[in-house]
């Protein structure tokens, strides 16, 4: 088995299997900084994973999805499980659209504690964010073991991994 494919087979242990994962998710706000540079935002998200992307779902209008719509660019971060990724961010449109009708059951079965109080799916602003993972690292038993990812080329990287 490859480095990889034994990196992902990890990350999918930790976030995999219809779980509902609390990550961090870093976009870059509309606005800059007061001498131009761009400002980063954090924030804590509910994601379902699957097959190198992470799912979320949210209101079209908030300010993570407007950043998103400005900068496809996002970074992410299990929040305990040591895994730091960057992604492309899209939203994919209407949670009861149609062509979200399977990924929408898998995301309800996933939040079902929650899903339907956080969610208005009448509005047709509660939409889909889809986190597809460019590269990253997965840092196992604090640095015994790092996995470099290239989820695009679907390899291990040497170095270069996110930190």
């Amino acid at each position: 088995m490859s480095m990889f494919q034994e990196g992902m087979k990890l990350i999918e242990e930790q976030f995999g299997n219809g779980k509902d994962n609390v990550i961090s998710l870093g976009t870059i706000a509309r606005e800059t900084t007061p001498d131009g540079k761009p400002r980063p935002v954090v924030r804590s998200v509910n994601a379902y994973y699957e097959d190198g992307t992470f799912y979320v779902v949210t209101y079209a209008k908030s300010n993570k999805m407007l950043q998103i719509a400005q900068n496809q660019e996002v970074s992410v971060s299990g929040c305990l499980e040591m895994f730091t990724a960057n992604g492309v961010g899209e939203n994919l449109g209407w949670v009861l659209d149609p062509k979200n009708a399977e990924l929408r059951t898998k995301l309800r079965t996933a939040f079902a504690d929650w899903y339907d109080m956080a969610n208005n799916e009448k509005d047709e602003d509660c939409c889909i964010l889809a986190i597809q993972l460019t590269k990253g690292t997965l840092n196992v038993n604090h640095w015994e073991k790092l996995y470099h990812l290239d989820f695009v080329n679907q390899t291990d990287m040497e170095n270069g991994g996110i930190f």
